[in-house]
């Protein structure tokens, strides 16, 4: 029997690339999570869908400086009522998240998604808290069938992680139940986007892992299984039934998309 859970969500919003990054050269902005997509600024339109999932109760945003969000009104305003809390970001993923995680007062579960997953809803964030309400786990990653996307996105360009039951694509979204959970988060002290650097895979996970990644010899879970033994602690793989969730904003192309896609949604409210 599951239980209802108040977690604390932290936004990681941090560029990794300032001004030089693609998206961000869109608008001739620092961050590409500060460009307005939509009508909205996208770290804005993360922070509202967050903050309006019923399972969340306080939102961090981890970012270089907290005037970077106070450059954006919405934001500053949230700040000033506190209703949104300013973190400073660290060197990498991992450290960001080992520093949320020591800073906030009692900060768990701790739901992680980032400032560039502008088609992210609250929905999205009420069925991976459920999920992971649902039985005793240490950490869980939300991962989005491929024939989900499909069906959505016939023509879609995306590359799965291709395993033996099907194609799965990452959504961005984390959950860390408790501090044992930090050694999970430790996979992405080298910057993550694993699926785009395969030595990534080797270097995190170990080589029996990537063997059985590589050669599709075993079903997400049973890869989540072999994490769980270890890393000494229970992860879990939460199916996500959206399609939208695994697309963020990457690059140019993305931005396009996910503009259209946003439009879609306003046109058919």
């Amino acid at each position: 029997m599951g239980q209802q859970i108040k977690a604390t969500a932290l936004i990681l919003a941090a560029s990794r690339r300032g001004p030089a990054d693609e998206v961000a050269k869109i608008q001739n902005l620092s961050h590409k999570c500060l460009v307005v997509i939509d009508g909205m600024v996208m770290l804005e339109r993360v922070v509202r869908e967050i903050k309006a999932a019923k399972d969340i109760d306080r939102v961090f945003v981890s970012i270089e400086s907290r005037e970077l969000l106070e450059s954006v009104p919405a934001l500053k305003e949230m700040l000033d009522a506190g209703e949104i809390h300013y973190l400073p970001s660290e060197d990498n993923l991992f450290l960001s998240v080992k520093g949320a995680a020591e800073t906030i007062d009692n900060p768990w579960p701790l739901v992680i998604s980032t400032g560039d997953n502008a088609l992210h809803t609250s929905e999205m964030v009420d069925h991976f808290t459920a999920e992971i309400g649902a039985e005793p786990i240490d950490s869980a990653v939300a991962m989005t069938p491929s024939d989900v996307i499909l069906k959505a996105y016939p023509d879609g360009k995306r590359a799965f992680h291709e395993l033996k039951d099907g194609g799965w694509s990452s959504c961005n979204l984390y959950a860390l139940m408790n501090e044992k959970a930090l050694t999970a988060a430790k996979v992405f002290e080298g910057g993550g986007q694993f699926g785009k650097r395969p030595k990534r895979i080797m270097a995190a996970f170990g080589l029996w892992f990537m063997m059985l990644y590589k050669f599709r010899w075993a079903t997400i879970h049973q890869l989540a299984g072999l994490l769980s033994r270890r890393w000494n602690m229970k992860l879990r793989v939460v199916r996500m039934p959206f399609a939208d969730a695994p697309i963020d904003v990457d690059n140019p192309g993305d931005f396009v998309r996910t503009e259209e896609i946003l439009q879609s949604r306003r046109a058919a409210q």
